[in-house]
């Protein structure tokens, strides 16, 4: 005869599995629409939208000389990434894409990174980093990023297991 407490356990079971299956199409096309929507419209695009110093953060030198945006050289560094040598630099120029994605300027060969992980953007004469919405966040100086925030050199950028340290020659 069977035992009601094992067929108990393997309906459960079966229900466990159906909502871990039912979790992880929800994430994925979650992360597939986050794509779909950011590649189609242009980011800061409209009326009233932020423009070119959209933090409102403005730097300032020793001198009281505001760098001049052709001044800057902007790169980023890394320090470990699966799939990178150590102390490859990538140009950031007028702004950049990080993420696994065939879209991003700088592609990460890692698992815990979104299609379109994170940007950096020129606003005036600095370099802004800005989470997009990923699923394991974006870190800087191993703080969460919870909006746009600016980048000083050697500050250092994480996302999962890849690290980089900002420079502006």
């Amino acid at each position: 005869m069977i035992d009601p407490a094992s067929v108990a356990l393997k309906f459960a079971f079966l229900a466990v599995l159906y909502l871990f299956l039912l979790w992880i199409s929800r994430n994925a096309l979650k992360d597939l629409k986050r794509t779909t929507v950011q590649t189609t419209a242009a980011p800061y695009a409209g009326v009233g939208g932020p423009q070119s110093d959209a933090t409102g953060i403005h730097s300032a030198s020793a001198q009281g000389r505001v760098p001049e945006a052709q001044d800057l050289d902007p790169r980023l560094v890394v320090e470990r990434a699966p799939g990178h040598v150590p102390g490859m630099e990538y140009e950031v120029g007028d702004g950049a894409v990080m993420g696994r994605g065939d879209q991003a300027e700088i592609r990460l060969e890692d698992p815990f990174a979104s299609s379109r992980h994170a940007r950096l953007i020129r606003q005036g004469s600095m370099i802004v980093i800005e989470d997009m919405g990923s699923t394991n966040g974006t870190y800087l100086n191993e703080e969460l990023l919870s909006g746009p925030q600016p980048l000083h050199a050697g500050d250092r950028v994480r996302i999962g297991d890849s690290e980089f340290t900002y420079m502006d020659r």
